[in-house]
């Protein structure tokens, strides 16, 4: 090994900034980078206790839940999927998993790491699932658990949450919900809805820096997690251990780990900014720049992958890319061009699609201007429009 200090880390690292419209991360308010850059504090220190009690209101109100096993894990969305699957399900048992797109592929792929038995219910990649097919694959395979994804960002499906929750209760199943991509940004009601166990992202919707995931669990879920017959396999996302460092049943803080004290500075005034107006004004907005959007692409003459209106998730819209276009050239010249992040497909869309983010401090009307102008200068560029009027 080479003893020479590397001299790329003597030179200052440069950021230039870009808009971030794709799938996520999104940028993050000033308000959140300046929280981030506040001093740090010890992870029990009872400042920074005081943040992580804020921080569990605000994800309550979030959610709409008041489940008291309400936290954030110092992780990636993908750890809380992890969590939500090896906390109330033991080896041999069996969770039923909605897929139509890569996030039900993933919770399969850890549920199986786990020894937990899979039964995928299999689903149209542009549709969301119907009750009525929940309900029957439920009665056929009575599982523990129903795991499925409120927004599939792969493929910019919003699935309908309501009415699930009861027949999950009809059949004695723990009603589990991947909300990392819709979360802030579509209507979503924990406990009305009977959701059993729901997480999302700090890095979509919540506009914070990677890194935090808030989670919550019910009375039920933590039942189920009481009545293992066998320890939590991930002593890190144990979440019974975890809500002792969090506070949860005011029982005495435990040390468990090191928490990411800057990111959960952010996540606190994330939190704060997405709660300054209702969470109904949010959803709203959302709503209406999607809206822009959609007639925008329009008229580019670009075709959305999901047929149907009310499957259209409004924080990730995916667009067929046309024929004879190449999608990594178009991308490649909006970055170039104009710093603007536009993905591309992702499991099944990958190669197929475009994938336009609108995500809580990116969701506004400019922003989507901006995306499209981009877009079309681009498409331009690669012969694929010849006389389309200036927005």
């Amino acid at each position: 090994m080479s003893s020479n200090w590397p001299e790329n880390l003597g030179e200052a690292m440069i950021i230039k900034e870009k808009l971030l419209m794709g799938p996520g991360p999104s940028n993050c308010p000033p308000t959140v980078l300046k929280a981030a850059a506040n001093p740090l504090l010890g992870h029990l220190h009872p400042d920074f206790c005081v943040i992580m009690d804020d921080v569990k209101a605000g994800i309550k109100h979030l959610f709409q839940t008041e489940n008291e096993l309400t936290i954030a894990l110092c992780a990636s969305g993908h750890a809380a999927m992890e969590a939500t699957l090896v906390n109330v399900l033991e080896a041999g048992e069996k969770v039923v998993i909605a897929r139509n797109g890569i996030w039900g592929d993933r919770a399969a792929d850890i549920a199986s790491r786990a020894g937990i038995l899979v039964a995928m219910m299999n689903g149209n990649p542009g549709k969301s699932f119907s009750t009525e097919d929940i309900e029957e694959f439920l009665a056929k395979e009575k599982p523990k658990a129903f795991f499925i994804t409120h927004g599939e960002s792969s493929t910019g499906v919003l699935q309908n949450l309501k009415g699930i929750g009861a027949i999950c209760r009809k059949y004695n199943c723990l009603f589990s919900v991947d909300s990392v991509a819709a979360c802030g940004g579509v209507e979503l009601k924990m406990d009305e809805w009977g959701i059993d166990v729901l997480y999302t992202g700090s890095q979509k919707v919540l506009s914070a820096p990677p890194g935090t995931a808030p989670i919550s669990f019910s009375a039920q879920a933590r039942e189920a997690i009481k009545n293992r017959k066998t320890a939590v396999q991930s002593y890190y996302l144990d979440v019974e251990i975890l809500g002792r460092y969090w506070n949860v049943d005011n029982q005495p803080r435990f040390y468990h780990h090191t928490g990411a004290v800057t990111n959960i500075f952010a996540l606190r005034e994330a939190l704060s900014f997405i709660s300054s107006k209702t969470l109904e004004q949010s959803w709203k907005r959302h709503k209406n720049c999607q809206k822009k959007l959609h007639e925008g692409l329009k008229e580019l003459g670009l075709e959305l992958f999901v047929e149907n209106e009310d499957d259209r998730l409004p924080c990730v819209t995916t667009i067929k890319v046309p024929g004879g276009v190449e999608w990594a050239k178009v991308t490649g010249l909006m970055m170039q061009n104009d710093t603007i992040e536009m993905a591309g497909g992702l499991g099944p869309t990958a190669g197929k699609c475009w994938r336009i983010g609108l995500m809580g401090y990116n969701c506004t009307e400019p922003n989507v201007e901006k995306v499209l102008w981009s877009l079309k200068k681009a498409l331009e560029s690669v012969g694929y429009l010849s006389q389309i009027e200036t927005f």
